[in-house]
């Protein structure tokens, strides 16, 4: 399903590196999406090339701009299909990976196949908004990832709340990325992020990719998150 080629020259010029176990699971994921593409509306992007480039690549993209230490703790919030959760929890085996979703049948999708592929990612089927606000979530994370999931201010408002204090949130942005962060300082201030860098990048075939790397510094106070309804009619300004 994937293009391995493309995904070589990928590695090669990134200085990441996938052992050839890695690579046939990362080809089998793919290939279970693929197939239950056909009953379920999990993604659009269907050739092979451009699946490689738009999905698996771009999730693995996320490596060369944030510290994936072993044993970290990784949240990706919105995984749907399982991007960029699943390719990274392929590529570094020794993370604790979970994954949260508020679409059921996305959730058991994943399960089933990562199952299939010996792997033990922690499922969440909760909305973003309601696990921030649990023990057990909150401010627990090293890492907290999201793909293509809503505009940087509101973002910051679903994620922050799950990052540790000296954590990170990695939002996986397109080209406007510059544009939302500025629509985006006040939340990062009352949220309790900074800014610590922007990791431009060109991926053959899907384009301009910016990372934006927040880092926790203080607490986020209690009554964030709020309601989506709430965040929707009053967004941070």
């Amino acid at each position: 399903m994937i293009d391995v080629k493309a995904l070589e020259k990928y590695l090669e010029k990134s200085g990441l590196s996938l052992d050839a176990a890695a690579i046939d699971k990362l080809d089998r994921y793919a290939g279970a999406v693929a197939e239950k593409n056909k009953v379920m509306n999990l993604t659009a992007i269907t050739e092979p090339g451009e699946f490689t480039a738009k999905h698996i690549i771009d999730s693995l993209s996320l490596l060369t701009a944030a510290e994936v230490k072993p044993g970290a703790k990784v949240l990706d919030v919105g995984t749907g299909a399982g991007f960029p959760g699943m390719v990274l929890l392929i590529a570094r085996p020794e993370t604790e990976l979970s994954l949260l979703d508020s679409t059921r049948k996305k959730l058991d999708f994943i399960r089933e196949t990562a199952l299939s592929l010996g792997l033990s990612p922690e499922i969440i089927h909760l909305r973003a908004e309601e696990a921030g606000k649990m023990p057990e979530y909150r401010e627990k994370f090293d890492l907290v990832t999201a793909r293509a999931v809503s505009n940087m201010r509101d973002l910051c408002e679903y994620c922050l709340p799950f990052v540790k204090v000296g954590g990170v949130f990695a939002a996986m942005k397109g080209a406007n990325a510059e544009a939302e962060l500025a629509e985006a300082e006040t939340a990062l201030r009352l949220l309790g992020g900074r800014i610590s860098g922007i990791k431009s990048l060109e991926i053959e075939g899907a384009g301009e990719r910016n990372i934006i790397i927040v880092e926790k510094i203080s607490r986020t106070a209690t009554k964030y998150p709020r309601p989506s309804a709430q965040i929707a009619k009053n967004p941070i300004k």
